[in-house]
């Protein structure tokens, strides 16, 4: 391992070339690609999402540069071909939000070239200016992407002195390259440590992060490697470092890393190692291979930067994989593809006796959509079915809740609990559920959907993962419903899963039910109605034209409805 590092130090060296690449400001080389306004979009389709962030037309992938201002404000960029629903003229798009849900679009941040695409990165705030680009502010921004070029990937920064919806090349870009040149080296997080840089930055194809050091984001210094761990597939990309809070302890460092291909259900997956991190160097607690997600779209996840020190981290994923995302109907029928998944709250725990350590995800508070009463509830659900038609939910998406208490030891419990999302008019469904014996399996399925469920060979229909019992007799469930994407939460968190789905009629009846339960064993269920965080920023043309001025995109609350 100390050679192999010793190898990578020699591979990359920090550069100040003296070419000058034209302000990211200017304008962009496609005409077609607005500079001085948001890309309008049309949020009303029967797939499009309501509580989950969708781009406003065309094709979306990973989350960029994620950050919370110091005015409470979150920023989310994202990899963006604005003129095409396929891959490719990559730019930076922006949307802000106040609660991680309601978001607003902004104008496009970074734009590509001729020859020359923005791929994906981080951002940072540059505090005590020690860039030297913000004499006369503290909160200047610097965001830290890979330039990817026919030649090469070299890693560029930029400036904002606005917040972070105007950046400035630096002139003297690239900051950092291989050497000798690499089109596989991209993907740059950066975060403080006690008084320096820290970047972590995939070697995709040697199964290398390398970790750099730099006391200026301009020249950056190899340090360490973490190398070959977990599940390989064909390239590493997207890595995270983040300090994560330990339930009941102090703190732990936490690299997650994504794969494509090579996930174990195919195609894209995110994976994570807790360990330790001195400044320089990071190592894992053990080399379990630990997964993010245990469905099938949840990639290229980035912690937000910004957040106070006693906030638990927050987490944002595309929601696709590679295996699909460019061929689901969204864009043909509805012009748009991928939404990101919901905002995850994050922090770890360690059951040393069984599962070891575990990164929890739930989602962020959903206060600010929930609609004001819930659609249903039942506090004793016994052995029996709850049935609810939800079609009076103008957006078509709910949160569910459900927590089962009294349950006895492991080999005694019994039965099992299911729900199902369905359509009253062509009966297609989505449906998961949990056996309370054996290995206390929870399953998730889409396969009951039409159309591209059934044609597209590599969209795996039914997902599944063992979870534990907690020793205390409960089980927890809670999820989202979206038109076109379900999130699970199970047991607190401990176990998640995002799929995506796109049926021929609308969801509009849920059903919880369960079977076989030992009569001691309390099922509590909760359903709410959330709200469309579009609706009300949509015009009375029903377009949503984001964040334009006071006048153009009018303030009408508009209901956005779905197609019956």
């Amino acid at each position: 391992m100390l050679l192999l590092s010793l190898a990578f130090a020699a591979m990359a060296v920090a550069q100040n070339a003296s070419t000058s690449l034209t302000p990211a400001t200017t304008t962009a080389f496609d005409a077609g690609v607005p500079t001085d306004a948001p890309i309008p979009g049309d949020y009303n389709g029967q797939w499009r999402p309501q509580v989950h962030f969708s781009p406003p037309t065309n094709f979306m992938n990973d989350p960029n540069g994620c950050f919370l201002d110091g005015n409470g404000t979150w920023h989310l960029y994202y990899q963006y071909n604005p003129t095409a629903t396929v891959a490719g003229n990559q730019h930076w798009g922006h949307a802000t939000s106040k609660d991680l849900y309601t978001w607003q679009n902004e104008k496009i941040a970074i734009f590509a070239t001729p020859d020359s695409q923005i791929f994906s990165g981080s951002i940072v705030i540059d505090t005590n200016n020690t860039s030297g680009f913000f004499p006369n502010q503290t909160d200047g921004v610097v965001a830290i992407y890979t330039l990817n070029t026919a030649a090469e990937q070299t890693q560029e920064i930029a400036y904002s002195f606005d917040g972070g919806y105007t950046f400035t090349n630096y002139t003297s870009n690239p900051v950092l390259r291989a050497s000798p040149p690499s089109n596989q080296f991209r993907d740059p997080k950066v975060i403080w440590y006690e008084d320096h840089w820290v970047m972590v930055i995939a070697y995709s194809q040697e199964f290398v992060i390398g970790i750099f050091t730099s006391p200026d984001l301009k020249e950056w210094t190899h340090a360490s490697n973490f190398t070959s761990h977990g599940l390989l597939g064909l390239q590493y990309e997207c890595p995270n470092l983040v300090s994560m809070p330990v339930l009941g302890g102090d703190s732990m460092w936490l690299m997650a890393i994504s794969i494509n291909p090579g996930a174990p259900l195919g195609g894209s997956i995110t994976e994570y190692f807790p360990g330790t991190f001195n400044g320089t160097h990071f190592e894992a607690v053990d080399a379990a291979a630990r997964i993010a997600d245990f469905g099938k779209d949840s990639y290229a996840g980035q912690f937000f930067y910004g957040l106070p020190e006693e906030a638990d981290p927050v987490f944002i994923a595309w929601s696709s994989n590679w295996q699909y995302a460019q061929q689901v109907p969204t864009g043909p029928q509805e012009g748009w593809r991928s939404a990101m998944g919901l905002p995850r709250r994050s922090y770890l725990v360690n059951n040393a006796t069984r599962t070891g350590w575990a990164l929890i995800s739930v989602p962020y508070d959903l206060t600010p959509i929930l609609l004001p009463s819930p659609l249903i509830t039942n506090s004793s659900l016994g052995n029996s079915t709850l049935l609810a038609d939800y079609s009076s939910v103008s957006s078509g998406a709910l949160y569910f809740r459900v927590n089962v208490t009294n349950l006895p030891p492991l080999a005694q419990a019994t039965g099992t609990l299911n729900f199902t999302f369905s359509s009253s008019s062509t009966r297609e469904s989505v449906s998961g559920g949990f056996y309370f014996s054996g290995d206390n399996p929870f399953w998730l399925s889409r396969q009951n959907v039409l159309g591209f469920s059934q044609t597209n060979p590599f969209f795996t229909d039914k997902f599944s993962v063992g979870n534990v019992l907690n020793p205390d007799g409960t089980f927890t469930l809670e999820g989202v419903i979206d038109r076109s994407i379900l999130e699970v939460f199970l047991d607190g968190g401990r176990n998640s899963a995002t799929a995506t789905f796109y049926p021929e009629g609308v969801l509009d009846t849920v059903e919880v039910r369960t079977s076989g339960i030992n009569e001691e064993t309390v099922v509590a269920v909760e359903v709410w109605g959330l709200k469309s965080t579009w609706a009300e920023q949509a015009s009375e043309d029903g377009i949503v034209y984001g964040n334009v001025g006071s006048s153009a995109s009018g303030n009408a609350t508009q209901v956005v409805r779905r197609k019956m």
